[in-house]
């Protein structure tokens, strides 16, 4: 079965949730992108979509200096940004701008980071573009263990086969949300999953 979901940031203004029928959305913690940030839409569209029982995760951007810094102070921030709430989709750490020189600092970081979330009995992943990420800044065979949601435009992924989530659209119409919207397709129930191996605060 495949279930049709969003995924949002600040930078999305949504209007009516009453309109937003999805079976999930990924929601913008925060990050670090020259300094730590936790997203301003984070609290109150997490709210929002827990209010109407839509099933929510979370995700956190590793910014530009990711292969400088040590995955699990990320980690840290990412734990204190998400504490206390209850997600029925992963959470995933977001790669997408570092540098693909740096590709085995990359992938130690982005494992040190899952590892830490992981102690905290988080169902954690990757996110990332099919060939700028995964071929180009990370190392698959490293992670590819790690639920991954990968992002591949006007086709399918054709370098991550295996794969939990596919953003398939940057331009996504959705009614109840101004402007473009990232469209996403989930292949895996994770509620029922999550929720039945008591992670992710349940």
């Amino acid at each position: 079965m495949t279930y049709e979901g969003i995924d949002l940031s600040r930078h999305n203004v949504v209007t009516d949730w009453n309109k937003v029928k999805k079976d999930f959305v990924l929601l913008r913690a925060g990050g670090n992108y020259g300094g730590y940030y936790k997203d301003s839409k984070f609290e109150s569209y997490y709210e929002a979509c827990k209010s109407r029982g839509i099933p929510v995760g979370a995700y956190y951007d590793a910014g530009k200096e990711l292969c400088y810094a040590d995955g699990r102070e990320y980690a840290q921030h990412f734990l204190k940004l998400i504490k206390g709430k209850q997600f029925e989709m992963p959470v995933y750490i977001d790669i997408e701008v570092v540098p693909a020189s740096m590709k085995k600092a990359n992938t130690g970081a982005a494992i040190a980071f899952c590892e830490e979330i992981e102690k905290y009995r988080y169902f954690v992943g990757i996110y990332g573009s099919d060939i700028s990420t995964f071929y180009s800044q990370l190392d698959l065979n490293l992670i590819k263990d790690y639920s991954l949601w990968v992002a591949r435009y006007g086709r399918s992924p054709s370098y991550v086969r295996d794969y939990a989530i596919w953003q398939y659209s940057s331009c996504g119409k959705v009614d109840g949300i101004k402007g473009a919207v990232d469209l996403d397709k989930c292949y895996t129930d994770f509620p029922k999953l999550i929720k039945g191996v008591h992670m992710n605060g349940y």
